[in-house]
């Protein structure tokens, strides 16, 4: 009679990824959501603050040499792109928070570049929707010092880094492939085979 299977085995590679009510969905599904609503916040005490203390085009010290405060309304895009076009990337906004909300909830990520990527995504698209929907245009007021650059906000921030964090999980899923066990067995292989005569007699 075989051996009953242990009720506390390990689960193979092949079986099934945990469905969206497990609690390592759940788990997973914490990070970004945190992460978003974090971002969210922040960025709109501080455009709140900023329409409240300080004056349009007025440019006010921050970090000498690096940033400066300058209250700026921005109708286009991040960073100043596609101006008037306040509508469409309204309507833009809501499509992407939307989308990244539902991939969160029905697709959670797995791994930490993932869940922060997702995380800085949807509080950043979400924060400048909100000002487009409420006031017409997108408050900006992150003015660069040493060089000339668009002025932008705390979400444009968020964007940006979730785009560093997908490309950061791009490059941890591409470097185990360069050097995983399967190239250094083919190396191995090669190596063995070297100085090895007819019969497997070394020269």
């Amino acid at each position: 009679m075989p051996d009953p299977i242990p009720s506390n085995a390990t689960t193979s590679p092949d079986s099934p990824a945990p469905g969206p009510g497990s609690p390592r969905s759940r788990s997973d599904r914490g990070l970004p959501l945190l992460l978003a609503l974090t971002v969210l916040v922040a960025d709109q005490w501080s455009k709140s603050w900023v329409l409240s203390h300080l004056e349009p085009g007025r440019s006010y010290p921050f970090l000498p040499g690096l940033l400066a405060l300058q209250r700026v309304s921005n109708t286009g895009a991040a960073f100043s792109l596609f101006r008037d076009s306040v509508q469409v990337l309204a309507v833009v906004s809501l499509a992407v928070s939307a989308a990244v909300l539902l991939w969160i909830l029905w697709k959670p990520p797995h791994g930490l570049w993932p869940s922060l990527a997702l995380g800085f995504l949807l509080g950043g698209a979400a924060g400048n929707g909100l000002d487009r929907w409420n006031h017409g245009a997108v408050t900006d007021f992150l003015a660069t010092m040493p060089f000339s650059f668009p002025v932008f906000n705390l979400a444009d921030v968020a964007i940006n880094l979730a785009v560093a964090c997908f490309a950061l999980d791009q490059l941890a899923a591409f470097l185990p492939r360069r050097s995983g066990p399967g190239s250094s067995r083919s190396r191995g292989r090669q190596g063995s085979g070297r100085g090895a005569g007819p019969g497997g007699s070394h020269g």
